[in-house]
Formats: C-alpha cells, structure tokens, sequence
C-alpha cells in the first residue's frame, strides 16, 4: 500500500498493511474521526490493496489498474444523496454485493459520510453485515461512532484516526501548496483537518481582520463594535469557521484568566446553533455582538 501522500497516522499505516500482509481481512470496518483529516484515502488505498491480484495493492496487476483508472467492477463508493444515505442505495449495495467478483478475489464498497444514513438505510445494511458473502468488505467511513445503530458497530472492526499534528499539516501546507502566513491561531482552527486547511487557503485576511477587532473587544465599545459587523456577514459562506475562530481566540484569553470570556463562548457557540436552525444573519449577529460587548466589558 502506498501512503506516501498520506499525513498523519501512522500507526493506523502500519495497521493496514498488517491486515493485508496476514490477510486477516473482516468484512466489515468502520473508519473513525474528525472531517479532514484522510480518512477517505486510507480507505481508497486498503481497498486498492484488498483487491489487488497480488494482495500488496502493486499497480500493475488489472485490478489495480482498473482501480486507478475508475473502473474497476469489484469497487464501489456510496455517497449521500441529498445530504443523505437512502435505503433505495443500500438495497441496490445489497443486491449487487451478492455477484461475485469479476476480476478480483473481493468485493469492496466504501460507504462515505456514512453516518448519513437513514435509520431504514442503516437496518438494510444490517442485514448484509450479519450474513455477508465471504468475498465482500464493506467500510463506514464516519465521524461520530454514536450516530450508527449499536448492531452495525458491533459488527465492524472500529480504527479510529486522529487530528494531523500541527507541525506535519504546516509542514505539507507551505511545501507542497505554497500556503504562507500559517499563524498558531490559524493552527488552532485548522484543528488537524488538512482538508479545513486547504478550504481557508488565502483567505488569511479575513481572519487577521477578524483577530484585530476581537482581541481588542475590551477596550471596544458597543457602537465600534457594530460598526465592524461587515468583516463577520461580507464573508457569510465562511460565518462558521469565522466563529469557530472567535472562540480560538477566546479561549486564549480564558487561559489568562478572564472569566467572562467563558461566557463569551457560550454566546458564540450559541449564535452558530441559531445560524444552523436558519435565523436571519444580520439580526443574529448584531445580537451576538451586542451580547459580546456586554458580557466581556461587565
């Protein structure tokens, strides 16, 4: 297997090449951890390397060519629909895992951002997981172990990833992508996802704006404080990392020992649920500011 353009992890590289070497190979697996952080590209190289025709995943044979090209038959990623798993795509998983092999000795289905599935589509799965044919593997790759049916997970071998450490991410970000300006707050809200990072790639302005107005929030006063409302709702498709952000900031002030600024937190974390259930943008976030100004100047 090759993981060479893969950071972070490293005992779960070993993990997996151990798997196949000693071909000790489960039917089911469930790939655990944070968004971002290459949890898809573990998986898409342990089933490259199951259906290898030499078992090592060695780039030559037709199955790791057909895998490389797309094509290969005995491979299939499942995605969400709509933002959901439907039971209609694990029926057709479900009847079609069933045909043997074509050119491999294995089958091998990815279900991607599988805690998305619907209770019903979770109950089909189950049903292959308890009897699955001896050639199948199937991988659940999620974020949340709880959100899947204690049934599933008791059938599944759990590897849980971790974040990327912060000094292997900067490390890959300014070689290989050029990324300039990696501050250690923006290490913070990176929080070990590469993928986070490389979504926040030259948009560092923003952030430094977003710094400048709210590590001063103490000696701001409330209608200043409005009046830099635009840097949060100019940049509405970033207004969650943008909070996420102003908690990273906050939380080094909690550690210099300003109480208030827990509370602070609290009040971000609540405007980020009211965002998720819909409210109006401006009005959320002049209360937030409101609110901000109010508990931190107490």
């Amino acid at each position: 297997m090759n993981f060479e353009n893969i950071i972070g992890n490293d005992k779960n590289k070993e993990l997996l090449k151990n798997i196949i070497e000693t071909k000790n190979i489960s039917h089911g697996y469930m790939f655990l951890g944070i968004s971002g952080i290459g949890k898809f590209l573990f998986a898409k190289e342990f089933a490259k390397a199951i259906l290898c025709n030499e078992n090592i995943g060695c780039d030559t044979c037709k199955s790791c060519i057909e895998f490389d090209n797309s094509n290969n038959p005995d491979f299939q990623i499942i995605e969400p629909e709509e933002k959901s798993i439907k039971i209609e795509q694990i029926r057709l998983m479900n009847s079609k895992i069933y045909e043997k092999p074509i050119i491999s000795n294995k089958k091998v289905y990815i279900i991607n951002n599988a805690e998305t599935m619907t209770k019903e589509a979770q109950n089909c799965l189950l049903k292959t997981l308890e009897e699955p044919p001896e050639y199948a593997v199937i991988v659940l790759i999620g974020t949340n172990e709880n959100m899947f049916l204690n049934t599933i997970r008791s059938r599944c071998v759990k590897i849980n990833f971790n974040k990327i450490k912060d000094e292997d991410l900067k490390d890959r970000l300014v070689k290989k992508y050029g990324y300039k300006n990696i501050t250690e707050n923006l290490l913070k809200l990176f929080s070990g996802s590469f993928e986070k990072a490389i979504s926040l790639q030259g948009k560092q302005e923003i952030y430094l704006n977003i710094e400048n107005t709210f590590n001063n929030i103490e000696n701001t006063n409330i209608i200043d404080l409005l009046n830099q409302k635009e840097i949060i709702t100019k940049n509405k498709e970033e207004i969650v990392n943008i909070l996420e952000y102003i908690n990273v900031l906050f939380f080094d002030k909690v550690k210099n020992g300003n109480n208030n600024y827990i509370k602070a937190i609290r009040i971000v974390e609540d405007t980020k649920d009211r965002l998720n259930k819909n409210a109006n943008l401006d009005m959320t976030i002049d209360n937030l500011l409101m609110k901000l100004c109010e508990t931190i100047n107490n």
